[in-house]
Formats: C-alpha cells, structure tokens, sequence
C-alpha cells in the first residue's frame, strides 16, 4: 500500500485546513487508516482514525475540531481541521492498517504550520 498526503501548509490561528490522504495499491485488505502527528522534539501521536465501516476515533486534544472521513475500504480518507491553533503545527502522516496479518504503512508526511 502507498499513501500520498496533500493539504498541509501555512494557516494563521482560528483558520482551517483539509489534509488528504490518497491509497493505492492492495487497498481492498485495509481495515483502518488515520492521521497521526509529530511536532519539533515531540513523539509522533495519533490524532485520529477510521475504521472500515466508519467507526471513528479522536485524540482529545483535536475532539470538536478536527473531522476525519472516508473509510478504509476506500481509497481516500480526509482531516478536516478547523479552529487551528499554534500546538497543531506539525508533520501529519497518514497510516493504513490491515490486520490479519498485521501490516502497518505510512505516508512521507505533509507539514501544517500554525502562525500569525
């Protein structure tokens, strides 16, 4: 499976942002995708998934403002972000999980910088 994220870039607080997050490949096996992050000197961590039949999960730091859609049957999935704030900035990754067997696959990562 190979991801290709696109979205990211310069925002000002408050604004907003819509990360995609295209799949290709032996995508009919994927049973979750999500988006996870990683700041400057920060531990990459989940920001939210997708299961194959819509089931959706946030970190609590994005919950009422970021919306993750598509599902992981298909071949897209998308984060909406909205009220940006200067601790969203980061690297955003896109991962697709298939589970039996376990395989795990990332994207090469698109930035979003929050800034006045």
């Amino acid at each position: 499976v190979q991801l290709v994220e696109s979205g990211g870039g310069l925002v000002q607080p408050g604004g907003s942002l819509k990360l995609s997050c295209a799949a290709s490949g032996s995508i009919f096996d994927i049973n979750l995708m999500g988006w996870y992050r990683q700041a400057p000197g920060k531990q990459r961590e989940l920001v939210a998934t997708i299961t194959s039949d819509g089931n959706t999960n946030y970190a609590d730091s994005v919950k009422g403002r970021f919306t993750i859609s598509g599902d992981a049957g298909k071949d897209t999935v998308w984060l909406q972000m909205n009220s940006l704030k200067p601790d969203d900035t980061a690297v955003y990754y896109c991962n697709a999980e298939s589970w039996s067997p376990y395989r795990t696959h990332w994207g090469q990562g698109t930035l979003v910088t929050v800034s006045s």
